[in-house]
């Protein structure tokens, strides 16, 4: 008989779900295309579902369309962990991005099952809805962490009606979403495993990265205002050149963040120029920017100089700025505890790990200040993400896998019921 410490995942068994959840939405190129609440998406839901009940966990979704299966310790008083991910991809996608974090955790609460361990909590694996953000972003995971505002679906000042319908097809009221959110103190944790979407851990050849922080991001939609005018007339020193202006921003606010916060990024993908014409100085450039970092107040520190430093070009430029937040994802900081829990499974397995932060964001961000909260990244070749080239070797997922469900028993080895 198997004890605790030797139980390992089924890596041929994984392989199969990996494979057949590929199938859905596979894309000529070899990625995967299954945006939220498409056909593709409810397809996968449909196999996801059909999975969590051939192993007789309880099968059930709530009002933002989660959907989830439970492992029930047989207390009905006791806590939940969750562990999960999200199905849902971007358009032309990879494999691994939207199936990783759901297969590991069906096949852990397989392990555990057959093994017959008796955890001091329920185990609930899940699937956010819309968590790459087809809709809006990690939609389902603030649900259920009651983080979505009073006007989650206003038409002001985005028609939502798409939205709405999407929803409303899937079976989903738009005007029941809120009802998700779940009581903190039902809670024992929440533990995601991920691909990392970048290239540390590729490059140091370590096969697990135990996440500590999650950067938080901002984005501004910023309008620079000029004076239209001829451009091969108008004097030099009258012009008003908008485009001009927040060319100097771009660039300027590049080499303040490179200087003064190197963990810091900066963003611009989109400019906006009116009227437009090649022989016409720009009256208006309208462009997003995005500013990331893991420390919620450098971030703001960050944002603060950015703003300022736009205000100031444009003076520079003789011209004015608008400056508008459109959204904020704050930082996150992973739970210690759970974060040493990973370390000791690692070091049971004699794997290599690594503390790693996450510049990409995930589900984990928006549970990580209602229960405790964790994540485990393993490698992708050469860093390459959200693309048909994304690839991981099974080997990877496999330790990764195994990381998670080692992670799961001391968690519940060391658990504390109150």
């Amino acid at each position: 008989m198997n004890t605790q410490d030797d139980l390992r995942v089924n890596s041929d068994r994984l392989w199969r779900d990996f494979i057949e959840l590929s199938l859905i939405g596979e894309t000529r190129a070899g990625g995967v295309a299954r945006l939220a609440l498409s056909n593709e998406d409810l397809r996968a839901r449909l196999w996801f579902a059909n999975k969590l009940e051939a192993n007789g966990l309880h099968v059930y979704d709530d009002d933002a369309g989660n959907l989830s299966g439970v492992l029930s310790c047989g207390n009905p008083k006791a806590k939940t962990l969750l562990i999960g991910s999200h199905l849902d991809g971007v358009p032309d996608g990879g494999r691994y991005d939207n199936s990783v974090g759901i297969i590991c955790a069906l096949e852990c609460a397989r392990v555990i099952q057959v093994a017959g361990i008796k955890l001091p909590f329920h185990l609930e694996i899940i699937n956010f809805t819309d968590g790459e953000g087809c809709w809006q972003s990690l939609f389902g995971s603030r649900a259920l962490a009651n983080k979505l505002t009073d006007n989650y679906m206003s038409d002001t000042p985005t028609d939502y009606a798409p939205f709405r319908a999407a929803l409303m097809r899937a079976g989903i009221s738009p005007a029941k979403v809120k009802n998700a959110k779940r009581n903190p103190h039902h809670l024992a944790g929440y533990l995601e495993i991920h691909i990392e979407q970048g290239h540390r851990l590729d490059d140091a050849q370590i096969p697990i990265g135990i996440v500590t922080d999650i950067v938080g991001r901002t984005t501004y939609q910023m309008t620079f205002y000029g004076e239209a005018g001829h451009s091969g007339t108008t004097r030099r020193e009258n012009r008003r050149d908008a485009l001009r202006g927040a060319a100097e921003f771009i660039t300027q606010a590049h080499r303040l963040v490179e200087e003064n916060y190197p963990d810091g990024v900066f963003n611009c993908g989109n400019i906006l120029v009116s009227p437009g014409a090649f022989n016409i100085i720009p009256s208006e450039a309208q462009l997003t920017v995005e500013c990331r970092h893991y420390h919620k107040r450098t971030l703001a520190d960050m944002e603060s100089r950015i703003l300022k430093l736009a205000q100031d070009t444009a003076i520079a430029n003789r011209l004015t700025v608008s400056q508008k937040r459109e959204i904020h994802m704050p930082a996150a900081h992973m739970s210690p505890e759970i974060a040493n829990h990973i370390r000791t499974a690692c070091q049971h397995l004699h794997i290599t790990y690594l503390d790693i932060v996450s510049y990409a964001g995930h589900d984990a961000q928006m549970m990580f200040d209602i229960t405790p909260t964790g994540m485990i990244f393993i490698p992708s070749k050469d860093g390459i993400s959200h693309s048909p080239k994304e690839f991981t070797d099974w080997d990877d997922v496999v330790c990764g896998a195994n990381v998670l469900l080692h992670t799961i028993l001391q968690i519940a080895n060391h658990y504390d019921a109150k």
